[in-house]
């Protein structure tokens, strides 16, 4: 079974809309998948950006989504634990929840929105690192979808 991402907001490839970045509102994008394999006890989600200058810069971490949930709504509110239990990450503003695009005038970065279908719950605190998520995961992946964006000053 595939799993697969998609946001009402933008298509694959496409460009995230302003109101998405540090340029419009900074709020999260709508996100929604096809319903994970069996045996799911979790999700974790994931939204980088590898065109950052220096280092692949994290904008989201989202994590312990349960199983059933199939689609979060616009924007989500930036507290350590979100409606229906999920916890927020650290991204690399320093910041708990989502932090748009913001790249450099220059050409497009992509941001990539990463799903991941776990058969474990995560026994992490809010505030974990994208690398401590990863870590964690290692080995519980069922499946995982990807969703990339561009954004451009």
């Amino acid at each position: 079974m595939q799993l697969q991402l998609k946001s009402a907001a933008f298509s694959e490839g496409g460009t995230i809309p302003r109101k998405y970045t540090c340029d419009g509102e900074d709020v999260s994008p709508p996100l929604s998948w096809t319903p994970p394999p069996e045996g799911t006890k979790g999700l974790a989600l994931i939204c980088d950006d590898p065109d950052a200058p220096g280092k692949t810069w994290v904008h989201w971490v989202l994590f312990g989504l349960s199983a059933d949930v199939l689609e979060l709504p616009e924007g989500m509110p930036p507290q350590r634990v979100v409606p229906g239990g999920a916890k927020h990450g650290t991204n690399d503003f320093g910041k708990i929840g989502y932090g748009g695009p913001r790249p450099p005038r220059a050409p497009a970065h992509r941001y990539f929105f990463k799903l991941y279908a776990l058969d474990v719950e995560l026994e992490l605190s809010a505030g974990a690192t994208k690398q401590e998520v990863l870590h964690a995961i290692q080995g519980h992946i069922l499946a995982e979808a990807q969703l990339m964006g561009r954004y451009r000053r």
